[in-house]
């Protein structure tokens, strides 16, 4: 039998708040992050966003840190998530390495200086932070974590990537502790790009929804940390057990899943599978939900190809905290945990009317009832579809 992963330690700030106990709350209370846009400087003010609502100088503070334009927003977000998750877990002196996605990476910071630069009045500084590794090592760096240090970018579902790494490396022994999760900040790169997609709702996101128009940006970052079940100590807190996981590429289309949600099926059937879990098993689907056309009919058929007639429980929590791109699969799998600690599915904010090719419409209300397995999915541009299967105990 193959060793069990427990996650010891979970972290994550959002537009719902700047730790899990914020996120929680509003979460409970049906709190969305979503609204007019404060703090990116766009001229798409029209544009709802779901913003961390603090500046970077207040994110530098919260850390406890001198702030520098060397610290971009990116890494700002991904050291407070990730020093409570790190902190929250047990820190004994073993082989530990850190994972982490993103996809935005330091562009909010480039967008701002780049222009200067190019004419000759601003400083290179921020070039050693536009890539997508820089976040990482100032990480590693502020938690002392020099073992192993990666960086994942496969869009949407990179976080998602990076918990079924960090797995990985446990059970084959190269790792004895790995941080995991993902971070991305909003930047005019990433709302530019999506606007000219077409798929940007000016008003607040409805996932699963008949008359769904699009999703809605948001920004983040979430932290897990995974240990072997075997190394555990009786005393060691655990929050839930990463029991499956399945990437699928169907190589659709650059943008788009496939219509009938191939990739999408297979990813959680054979999550399923690693899992050894019947479709029925699972209690709670919370789905990537984007909220535009194509994925929610895409996952939609997915769902209803896999799970028959013992569909779950499902909703998306995208509607509150908007899509965090990179971070969002470990948003999700955070939100999943909290699921199984408190026995709660999140509702499905702004629904109104279940879409005419679906045979299932989603959570709407705060329900209470007892949960043992929670299947959470990320699926990103090209086809890079991932669903990872949570337990209780």
């Amino acid at each position: 039998m193959a060793e069990r992963i427990a996650i010891t330690g979970i972290g994550i700030i959002s537009s719902l708040g700047l730790n899990v106990e914020e996120n929680l709350n509003s979460l409970l209370q049906k709190k969305s992050g979503i609204k007019e846009m404060e703090l990116l400087d766009s001229i798409h003010k029209e544009i709802p966003v779901a913003e961390v609502n603090k500046t970077d100088k207040q994110l530098a503070e919260i850390l406890g840190l001198e702030y520098h334009l060397e610290l971009t927003r990116t890494t700002l977000l991904a050291l407070i998530a990730a020093k409570e998750a790190w902190s929250n877990s047990d820190n004994k002196t073993v082989k530990s390495g850190i994972i982490s996605a993103t996809t935005v990476a330091g562009m909010r910071t480039s967008e701002k200086h780049y222009a200067d630069f190019q004419n000759g009045v601003g400083e290179s500084f921020f070039i050693q932070t536009h890539d997508a590794g820089d976040s990482t090592e100032r990480l590693a760096d502020f938690l002392g974590i020099k073992d192993f240090i990666t960086t994942i970018s496969t869009a949407c579902s990179s976080s998602a990537n990076s918990m079924m790494l960090g797995s990985r490396m446990l059970r084959s022994g190269k790792l004895d502790k790995v941080l995991v999760g993902g971070v991305d900040s909003l930047s005019l790169f990433t709302l530019n790009g999506f606007n000219s997609l077409m798929i940007l709702d000016k008003e607040h996101c409805k996932s699963f929804d008949q008359s769904r128009a699009g999703l809605n940006l948001g920004e983040g970052a979430a932290y897990l940390v995974l240990e072997r079940e075997s190394d555990l100590k009786p005393d060691s807190k655990v929050y839930a057990y990463l029991e499956g996981y399945a990437n699928a590429n169907d190589a659709f289309h650059q943008t788009a899943s496939s219509p009938e949600g191939n990739g999408a099926a297979m990813a959680m059937e054979n999550a399923l599978k690693m899992a050894n879990l019947k479709p029925e098993q699972i209690d709670y689907i919370n789905a990537h939900g984007t909220a535009t056309n194509n994925n929610d009919l895409s996952e939609g058929l997915a769902i209803m190809k896999v799970f028959g007639e013992h569909i779950p429980h499902v909703s998306s929590t995208k509607p509150y905290t908007g899509h965090t791109l990179a971070a969002a699969g470990s948003v999700e799998a955070v939100f999943a945990t909290l699921a199984l600690q408190n026995e709660i599915i999140f509702p499905n904010l702004n629904f109104s009317t279940q879409m005419e090719e679906l045979s299932f419409s989603p959570q709407t209300e705060l329900l209470k009832k007892p949960l043992n397995y929670v299947l959470s999915n990320s699926f990103g541009f090209g086809g890079n579809n991932s669903s990872i299967i949570l337990s209780r105990k």
